[in-house]
């Protein structure tokens, strides 16, 4: 009976720790790395960019000047500047308009022509850092309040399971008949 309470208990904590690594991976790709490096992270929310950026993926983008940007990279931009609505697509030719500003030539992977507004470079958020797929959809669901929330009680926990284990193992020293030398 205790060989088999102990091997639930080993096999309990693996999947404690394996879910907590997970938990702070994820909060790490999602939040933490973005904030530390002044990155921001977005939700594809269309399949526009499929195959490599399905709706659901998370994309984290950095600033980026519009003359770094090449043909081919991934941009995420306003649709208007000024105003929040972004879409992240690839860069597919450069121009300039008639007051002799560069701008971008966009189009997402899955469309057969290219968007039909070009970039100006006040609209561009920055290029495609990494992309995470399906976290989109918690960074969509999780904004402002909600994401501080989650992470405050993510910390929680780890804190609260760092001081069972510390009491559980403290416990169990005690239990623990000392062997004469």
């Amino acid at each position: 009976m205790g060989g088999a309470r102990r091997v639930l208990s080993i096999v309990t904590q693996a999947v404690a720790w394996v879910t907590m690594l997970a938990a702070v991976a994820v909060l790490a790709v999602a939040v933490v790395v973005p904030r530390l490096t002044g990155a921001t992270p977005y939700a594809v929310l269309t399949g526009s960019m499929q195959p490599d950026l399905p709706a659901g993926t998370l994309v984290v983008v950095r600033d980026a000047e519009v003359d770094d940007i090449a043909l081919g990279d991934v941009i995420t931009y306003q649709l208007q500047s000024g105003r929040s609505t972004v879409v992240t697509h690839r860069v597919v030719g450069q121009g300039q308009n008639l007051s002799g500003e560069t701008t971008l030539v966009t189009q997402g992977d899955a469309n057969d022509v290219p968007d039909a507004e070009r970039v100006r470079p006040v609209q561009v958020r920055g290029e495609l850092w990494y992309s995470v797929p399906h976290l989109g959809h918690v960074n969509d669901v999780l904004n402002g309040k909600e994401r501080q929330m989650v992470v405050n009680a993510v910390a929680a926990g780890l804190l609260l399971y760092a001081g069972v284990m510390v009491v559980g193992t403290l416990r169990d020293r005690r239990r623990t008949p000392k062997v004469p030398s």
